[in-house]
């Protein structure tokens, strides 16, 4: 009676060992050179898997790195620091790009921007600009606060301030996920070294622009002309800055009828 037991476990043990003894000699026949700088250069880098990089997260771009396929540097997380780690791993220079931080291009908070109505419903700026005419707020163009680039930012550097959502430029790692979560594409990648930023989306002009938002850009252009570097040009109505020929004279600013270019803090 107690064979009828034990045959059954001796067989899965010795099944278990021999399946075991075939596993470990696969493993090491079939297995794929690593590149020795790979984990140096993995782990030179924060982890964050952002993919800001350009690449799928942090193994992918270190791979990339480790093969001769991407230059150090490119990690905005890591910043300074990784890149020159992992220039010390390659035996290069590491060249870093200017840093650069996230940018809301609105103004409409709650006491210059109406809502057409009250919203009750799920707290996700992705939900409720599938309601028709894109969410509550009266510029469809507009920041509609309800905080879903601050959930996906892993570093907490947005929050949402009197209705529309602020970057904390200090914390801001230039990821890229809080653009992704925009459903208004209102946030872009700006260099922090840029000192005027242009804080509107809504393309329209004049009395359309008024109506919806007591900030809002009028289309005029006396920004652009103002500019004695030519470093801002009108694309659909809105001013765009050169940040390679901006000078950060600020006149731009100055001219603003409706103080809608910003400086930096």
């Amino acid at each position: 009676m107690i064979w009828d037991i034990l045959i059954p476990l001796l067989i899965l043990g010795i099944l278990g060992i021999v399946f075991g003894l075939l596993l470990g000699y696969a493993s090491k026949k079939f297995a794929v050179p690593q590149d020795p700088l790979f984990p140096k250069l993995r782990d030179a880098l924060p982890g964050a898997n952002c993919g800001a990089c350009g690449y799928a997260g942090c193994d992918a771009y270190a791979k990339a790195v480790a093969a001769g396929e991407a230059p150090v540097g490119k990690c905005p997380v890591g910043g300074a620091n990784a890149a020159e780690a992992m220039g010390e791993i390659m035996g290069v220079t590491a060249e870093t790009e200017d840093r650069m931080v996230a940018y809301i291009r609105c103004s409409g908070n709650q006491e210059v921007a109406g809502d057409r109505y009250r919203y009750h419903g799920v707290q996700s700026c992705n939900e409720a600009a599938m309601i028709p005419g894109g969410g509550a707020k009266l510029c469809a163009y507009g920041c509609l606060g309800l905080g879903s680039c601050a959930a996906a930012c892993s570093f907490d550097a947005i929050h949402i301030v009197n209705g529309i959502a602020k970057v904390d430029e200090k914390s801001c790692k230039a990821c890229g996920s809080c653009i992704k979560a925009c459903p208004k594409h209102l946030i872009l990648l700006i260099p922090a070294a840029l000192s005027v930023r242009p804080s509107c989306s809504n393309p329209e002009r004049g009395k359309d622009v008024k109506e919806v938002c007591q900030v809002g850009c009028i289309g005029c252009g006396l920004c652009m002309r103002a500019c004695e570097a030519g470093a801002i040009k009108m694309e659909n109505g809105l001013p765009q800055i050169d940040a390679s020929l901006c000078t950060g004279c600020h006149a731009c600013a100055e001219k603003c009828p409706v103080k809608i270019i910003h400086l930096a803090e």
